[in-house]
């Protein structure tokens, strides 16, 4: 599978972006990314941002089964992709809420045309 075109400057928009929280003693969540591929789309490629106060992979299982779901991971949902947050993770709850949607937001500005989550 190639990667997208956009993927260079997603994962520099990605380490672009710095946690205060990570490493803390107290720090339980994490931001994750999952790869989306939907070849009615244009583009078929897209991203998911996310964050939980579980482990990532654990919440992307949860996603393709259907629990408490984005419909887009559940149906389009190809692998997470940990590199991307690596260095973000573990954060605290609050951080992790606003890291969700920054991170959103610099896809975005890097040239991903179709991201979901961030909210």
């Amino acid at each position: 599978m190639p990667a997208p075109s956009w993927m260079r400057n997603a994962e520099r928009a990605a380490r672009a972006l710095g946690a205060s929280t990570a490493g803390h003693a107290r720090a339980r969540h994490s931001v994750y990314v999952v790869l989306l591929d939907n070849a009615a789309r244009r583009d078929t490629w897209g991203l998911y941002v996310g964050q939980t106060s579980r482990d990532p992979d654990w919440r992307f299982d949860q996603h393709k089964a259907g629990y408490k779901a984005s419909s887009a991971v559940r149906r389009f949902g190809v692998r997470l992709l940990p590199d991307l947050v690596r260095h973000l993770n573990p954060l605290q709850g609050w951080e992790s809420l606003e890291l969700e949607a920054a991170l959103a937001d610099a896809f975005r500005e890097a040239g991903v045309d179709w991201v979901e989550g961030g909210h």
